[in-house]
């Protein structure tokens, strides 16, 4: 693993992240730096699955590999977002 691959992914995350958290609706109790690690998680997970269907691999944009990382980031957010929401006593 390099460091462009390392960087590659930080900055892939942030962006999917962001996207996840922006489509989310309402305020989201979570910083960014923990929006962003949300967003790598998503990312990897969405490029795992893509795999497993066998749709990672299209000409162009991998528009599926895209809409799964986006909406597992969604689900990430939100997930985080209500776990740190139950959490505050």
């Amino acid at each position: 693993m390099t460091i462009e691959s390392i960087l590659g992914a930080i900055v892939i995350g942030a962006v999917i992240g962001a996207i996840g958290r922006l489509l989310l609706p309402g305020r989201q109790a979570i910083g960014w730096i923990l929006t962003i690690v949300v967003g790598i998680v998503a990312a990897l997970l969405g490029t795992l699955l893509a795999q497993v269907l066998g749709v990672e691999t299209t000409p162009g944009i991998d528009w599926i590999e895209l809409v799964m990382q986006v909406v597992l980031a969604v689900v990430g957010v939100g997930l985080v977002a209500g776990l740190r929401r139950g959490s505050s006593v």
